[in-house]
C-alpha cells in the first residue's frame, strides 16, 4: 500500500504540490523534534510523508531547501502568534509583552526555534522587522533613546540569546527570572526615563519622535519627495555620527 501511495504521489501534478509540501514539512518537523542533534534525513522524511525522494528534490531542491522552508513555516507560525497579541495604547507595555511572547514561542517550539535562528534563511531579518515595527511606535511617543533600528539590533540578540541558552542548556541556565533580568537590562539601554532629557540630546529625541510619527501616520502637507527628504534630515539629526 505504501508503494502504491508513493507511486501515486510521485506522479502527482502541480495541483497536488501544496498538499505534498505540507506533508513533507510536517514530517520534517516531526523528524526534527525527535532528532538528538537537530539534523534530519531526507529518506526518513519521504518515507513518513509517503513520497519518493525525487518529489522532495523537485519541491525543495535539497535538504537545505527543505530546512529553509521549514524555518520559513516556523516564522509564519511565529507571526500568527504575534498577530494575536493585543495592540494596546501603550507601545512600551506591548514591547514587554512581545518579549515574553517570544520566549513562550521558543519554549513551545524548541527544535523549530533553534532551526529558525541557526539556518541561513531570511527568518532572522523578518523577525527583526516585526520588532522594529513595535519600536517605531515606542519612538513615536518619545520612549526610545536611540533609533528603532538600533534598538531592535540590541533587543533581538538578547532575546534570542537567552532563549537559545535556556533551550540548549536548561540545567545550566535554570534561573526562572533570567529572561526578565535580561529583558530589563536590554530595555534599560534603549528606553528613556519618564522625564525627557533637557540637553542637546533632546533635539535628536524630537527628531526621532517626529520621524516615527510620520512613518506611522504620514502627512498630506508635503509631497512624497518632500517627505522622503524630511525623513532623511530627521534621520541625520537623530544619528549625527552615522
Amino acid at each position: 500500500m505504501m508503494e502504491t501511495r508513493r507511486r501515486r504521489r510521485s506522479a502527482a501534478g502541480p495541483a497536488d504540490d501544496d498538499a505534498v509540501r505540507v506533508a513533507l514539512l510536517d514530517a520534517a518537523e516531526r523528524q526534527l523534534v525527535a532528532s538528538p542533534d537537530g539534523d534530519i534525513a531526507t529518506r526518513a522524511v519521504c518515507e513518513e510523508a509517503g513520497v519518493t525522494q525525487p518529489v522532495l528534490y523537485r519541491l525543495f531542491g535539497d535538504k537545505r531547501g527543505l530546512l529553509d522552508a521549514l524555518a520559513d513555516a516556523g516564522f509564519e507560525r511565529y507571526a500568527r502568534q504575534k498577530a494575536e497579541l493585543e495592540k494596546t495604547a501603550d507601545p512600551v507595555a506591548d514591547l514587554y509583552a512581545g518579549w515574553d511572547d517570544h520566549m513562550a514561542f521558543a519554549t513551545a517550539n524548541p527544535a523549530l526555534y533553534q532551526l529558525m535562528f541557526a539556518s541561513g534563511s531570511a527568518v532572522h531579518r523578518r523577525i527583526l522587522e516585526l520588532l522594529e515595527a513595535t519600536l517605531v511606535r515606542c519612538a513615536a511617543v518619545g520612549a526610545l533613546t536611540t533609533s528603532p533600528r538600533l534598538a531592535a539590533q540590541l533587543i533581538l540578540p538578547a532575546n534570542v540569546g537567552v532563549a537559545l541558552s535556556v533551550i540548549a542548556q536548561p540545567a545550566l541556565f535554570d534561573d526562572p527570572g533570567l529572561s526578565h533580568r535580561m529583558r530589563d537590562a536590554a530595555f534599560a539601554a534603549v528606553l528613556g526615563s519618564e522625564r525627557p532629557p533637557r540637553d542637546q540630546g533632546s533635539v535628536a529625541a524630537a527628531a526621532r519622535q517626529l520621524r516615527s510619527q510620520l512613518s506611522l501616520a504620514g502627512t498630506e502637507a508635503l509631497e512624497p519627495v518632500e517627505v522622503a527628504l524630511l525623513d532623511r534630515w530627521l534621520e541625520r539629526i537623530d544619528q549625527p555620527g552615522h
